[in-house]
């Protein structure tokens, strides 16, 4: 599935190239934003997008121009293939000042888009394909198996035989046990208690008898596993930054 943004002041403009999208050959999940500051503030990540570049910049928002800086301000993981979409062709040479794609004049032709968009989605997948693949932890909930990237999971704490997930979602219980687990994960999470194994990578402060998560929330830390949860934290950052 490819998500792909249009960005663009005008109605009609918007519903024909949403339509232009949707009569394209590749699954796609379209949407749509009349400004700069609705497309900046979708935080589920865009594939592809359809800037203007006039957006209108009344009452202090960004035009389309200076959307585009900001997008490229972001880590190199969000950022999306973008097309430029115009009425003029003096912007051209600033469009790929920042990294565009490709330049569509207004009116836009429908062969031309469709060629452009084939384009713009191969090089969707190019990206995809080096960019890092998200760790994943697979556990049984009962008859299934369910998957659960480890980014989203803060910890695991061991509960009448079974290990409850939480995770920035919720929490769901599972069939496992909480020594494996601990096992399998030891280079990413540690075993702070008997009954808790912690992210390293959601750590934002301990002390001798806690350990505070970014999700808010406290762990107890038992006195017998402190020195090796610190030497494990300091470990997983020093690591964190040789790969930065």
């Amino acid at each position: 599935m490819i998500r792909t943004a249009i960005c663009e002041d005008e109605a009609e403009t918007r519903a024909y190239l949403a339509a232009l999208i949707a009569r394209q050959p590749f699954p796609c999940e379209i949407v749509e934003y009349a400004s700069a500051s609705g497309c900046l503030a979708d935080s589920q990540g865009i594939d592809l997008l359809f800037l203007d570049i006039e957006l209108d910049p009344s009452g202090g928002r960004p035009d389309g121009m200076a959307l585009a800086r900001q997008i490229r301000g972001r880590a190199a993981g969000t950022q999306p293939v973008l097309i430029f979409v115009t009425g003029y062709d003096r912007y051209v040479f600033d469009a790929f000042d920042v990294g565009a794609f490709q330049y569509l004049l207004k009116p836009v032709e429908e062969e031309k888009f469709a060629r452009v968009f084939a384009q713009a989605v191969r090089q969707v997948y190019a990206l995809r394909e080096t960019q890092p693949k998200a760790r994943v932890l697979t556990v049984r909930q009962g008859a299934v198996s369910r998957t659960v990237p480890l980014d989203s999971l803060y910890y695991m704490e061991s509960s009448n035989h079974q290990v409850v997930l939480h995770t920035a979602e919720g929490e769901f219980a599972c069939y496992a046990r909480i020594r494996d687990l601990e096992l399998e994960l030891q280079d990413r999470f540690f075993r702070i208690h008997k009954g808790y194994l912690a992210n390293l990578s959601h750590v934002r402060g301990y002390s001798k008898t806690e350990v505070l998560l970014a999700n808010g929330e406290m762990l107890p830390l038992s006195k017998y596993k402190y020195q090796g949860f610190v030497k494990a934290y300091l470990r997983f950052l020093k690591g964190g930054m040789a790969d930065g």
